[in-house]
């Protein structure tokens, strides 16, 4: 079978729109090329129907290989939608790119993420939930949609949330969510239990804060907890500096929000 290709365009960028398509960028004179090529081609014809291979000559399309950043070959990139999602660089055995694949595919539930994805964005939360409690019964290790479902429960069913990313550890992608989601619900235990609360000056609003944030009111939570930081440092074990910490992770570093408090709680930290 030829998997060779001159339409970028089309074999690679609206193809992945439909099926995974894993690009073998190669030339004639490269060695490593022509040693891997045969054993990519095996891997595709053993997992057909599961992504599509195209090979893809740089020396005659050199501008395509330079805006995907290919700086040395044999390099293999896997576009879904028309986005590189993982790549490998390198003549690599078979058994190592079967191993690279078991992770760089998308799952069989791929295009329900994309779904409750696209809900969540209409802020249609119930029909989001649905989906996203379907995905995790068909394959209860899907950590994406575990976050996903954490995040629209989180302040309303904590406890709930906590659960669902109970096993997300460190070596996840989604581990700074998951940590955000246990710190979060760990917080929201001194709403019914205040009293396990040392009493200074600060508890009540280091409260007040813990109340903004179960409201979501994420402004006036990082606001409180900063004046908490500048006041009492070690109160609750570092609690408020913890809290912003985890604020700044669940909102993401762009969010305007991290951009308006970063400084702020920067100086908080050396007062």
């Amino acid at each position: 079978m030829n998997y060779d290709t001159t339409d970028f365009q089309k074999d690679v960028i609206e193809r992945s729109a439909s099926i995974p398509v894993l690009v073998d960028f190669w030339a004639e004179w490269c060695a490593p090329c022509r040693m891997l090529g045969p054993v990519l081609e095996r891997v595709a014809e053993k997992h057909k129907g599961e992504f599509q291979l195209v090979k893809f000559n740089t020396e005659q399309f050199p501008y395509i290989a330079a805006q995907y950043g290919v700086r040395s070959i044999p390099n293999v990139k896997l576009f879904v939608d028309g986005k590189v999602v993982d790549e490998f660089v390198g003549a690599l055995p078979e058994h190592m790119i079967e191993d690279w694949l078991k992770k760089a595919l998308p799952g069989k539930y791929h295009e329900s993420l994309r779904e409750a994805k696209r809900l969540l964005s209409e802020n249609k939360i119930p029909a989001a939930q649905a989906l996203l409690q379907q995905v995790i019964e068909g394959e209860p290790g899907n950590q994406e949609a575990r976050i996903l479902l954490a995040q629209t429960l989180i302040f309303t069913e904590p406890e709930r949330a906590a659960a669902l990313v109970q096993g997300i550890e460190a070596d996840s992608e989604f581990y700074d969510l998951a940590e955000s989601i246990r710190a979060f619900t760990k917080s929201f235990e001194y709403r019914t239990h205040p009293e396990r609360l040392a009493k200074t000056p600060v508890k009540s609003r280091y409260l007040a804060a813990i109340d903004h944030l179960y409201a979501a009111n994420f402004d006036a939570a990082l606001a409180e907890f900063i004046e908490v930081m500048g006041s009492d440092r070690s109160y609750d074990d570092d609690g408020a500096r913890k809290a912003c910490i985890a604020i700044f992770k669940y909102l993401g570093e762009e969010h305007e929000l991290t951009r308006k408090y970063r400084a702020e709680f920067s100086r908080a930290l050396y007062v």
